[in-house]
């Protein structure tokens, strides 16, 4: 008799279950925790979908480079021999790091639809960093949504007898709706230095330059607000990811004091400077106005 109640909140509970596939012309291809849309003209996904959870980031399968073809693309994709002595890696998208959930997911996340060529100086380096970031946040936040792929209008480079397009861009783009923010991110395929927000772009940029429409799911008003800002104050970028067993190391980070512009609430970046400001508010701290105030009176003592 209890079975009925249940199994009414289980179809129930389900039916809230959010997929924001973006809009665009590639053939669709699902697999157990990402979709794709297939490029057939580049041999690669001018997007891959997938929600990012906590049980995905923290799971236990070790990674195996079994890298293959996708027999589910109908047209068929890149090869191994494509990417031979090519000079590039074969560069995940959804990231083999994010697919650690179970053995399916991970061997899934090596086909060649899930792949594109990049720069070793670049996928082993910033775009490597970033993918860590985003578990970091999934780890102290919460689920996200994750959409990602290289620039496809932006390709002037081919490699192998199947030319895989070599994309000169790569975007991101992370969505809560846990807390109802978005963040997107443009970044050359090559070595590059700097910091993670000097890449940050709105949604409405990468949409103009990829032709593709993002989270047409949501309410037009908020997809608007949303995919047209740039609020990097909403995003801590000192977050780390940490696994299981590992110390936490809060006692030496703080909130952030200072206010943020967009919104006027208190900055939700951590920090350990010993001035109590992250990198984006240091200005507000005492010590750089003090400083600045001392500079200005000099200066006029001067002339």
């Amino acid at each position: 008799m209890n079975k009925l109640p249940i199994l009414f909140i289980l179809l129930f509970s389900s039916s809230f279950a959010q997929n924001y596939f973006p809009i665009s012309e590639g053939e669709i291809v699902s697999h157990s925790h990402y979709t794709l849309s297939y490029n057939e003209d580049y041999e690669q996904a001018e997007w891959v979908y997938y929600e990012l959870t906590k049980p995905m980031v923290y799971g236990h399968t070790p990674r195996r480079n079994n890298f293959r073809t996708d027999p589910n693309v109908s047209s068929g994709t890149a090869q191994k021999q494509d990417y031979y002595k090519s000079g590039f890696d074969r560069g995940h998208l959804a990231p083999a790091g994010d697919m650690k959930i179970s053995e399916r997911s991970m061997s899934e996340s090596f086909y060649f639809s899930n792949i594109s060529p990049q720069y070793p100086s670049f996928n082993r380096g910033v775009w490597r960093e970033l993918e860590t970031l985003v578990r970091a946040w999934v780890s102290e936040e919460g689920d996200v949504h994750v959409v990602t792929a290289g620039v496809l209008s932006d390709v002037n480079n081919y490699i192998g007898l199947n030319r895989v397009g070599v994309p000169s861009q790569f975007y991101k783009i992370i969505y809560s709706d846990i807390n109802h923010k978005m963040i997107g991110f443009i970044m050359p395929n090559r070595n590059i230095d700097g910091e993670l927000d000097q890449y940050v772009v709105t949604v409405d940029y990468i949409e103009n330059i990829t032709g593709i429409d993002f989270f047409s799911q949501l309410d037009d008003k908020i997809e608007s607000l949303l995919e047209s800002n740039i609020n990097i104050d909403e995003w801590d970028f000192n977050a780390k990811f940490k696994s299981y067993g590992e110390k936490s190391d809060k006692s030496l980070s703080k909130r952030c004091n200072g206010i943020a512009k967009s919104t006027g609430l208190q900055c939700k970046n951590s920090t350990r400077n010993t001035n109590g400001y992250c990198h984006h508010h240091v200005n507000q701290s005492n010590d750089y106005l003090h400083s600045n105030s001392f500079k200005q009176n000099r200066d006029r003592k001067s002339t």
